[in-house]
């Protein structure tokens, strides 16, 4: 089953193998958008498992305009933002209790010697707004090329490579605040 559009078909009339093959295929994207989101596995696995029900629930509506993991990292994404603003609150109130999660994050995707800076790379990430955090984790996390950001964002490549600039804009402003003493001088 190698058709997108075959395979949809199938999961809509309920087969599990053909659903089966779309998590094998697609779930580890999924869990690694969840998580640069959500910085907490628990949550990924939850959000994981939310987005293959909806891709379950809403199979019949694919529609092959886009392709079908541009769809998918549609739907992560927008269930991953959904869940973040859903329990941001609650996220507050735990770090406050806990301290910040984001010390003890360890992306799974991260070459060991760079743990302490994406420790905080993520936490300067914290402060971005959803579209150029989206930008930010396809483009230097999922490794997606700009296009492929651009149609999973439904927008253009120009406003891709925008919301990018933006980004690094706002995150370098934001490590200068939170390392003011590791800023190197350039001479």
């Amino acid at each position: 089953m190698d058709n997108e559009k075959e395979i949809m078909t199938s999961i809509s009339n309920n087969d599990m193998k053909a659903l089966s093959l779309l998590y094998d295929r697609f779930s580890e994207k999924v869990y690694n958008t969840a998580l640069s989101y959500t910085k907490n596995i628990e949550d990924a696995e939850e959000i994981t498992q939310d987005v293959f029900v909806k891709i379950y629930n809403s199979a019949s509506g694919f529609k092959a305009n886009a392709t079908l993991s541009t769809w998918i990292y549609r739907i992560t994404i927008n269930t991953s933002i959904n869940y973040v603003k859903k329990n941001k609150r609650m996220l507050q109130l735990k770090n406050t209790m806990e301290g910040s999660r984001s010390v003890d994050f360890q992306h799974p995707g991260v070459i060991l010697e760079h743990k302490e800076n994406i420790n905080t790379i993520y936490k300067a990430m914290d402060c971005l707004p959803d579209s150029q955090k989206t930008v930010f984790i396809l483009s230097y996390i999922e490794d997606l090329p700009r296009k492929k950001i651009a149609e999973i964002m439904e927008t253009s490549l120009k406003a891709v490579e925008s919301l990018l600039q933006r980004a690094k804009k706002k995150m370098q402003s934001e490590l200068e605040y939170l390392y003011p003493d590791r800023r190197k001088s350039i001479n």
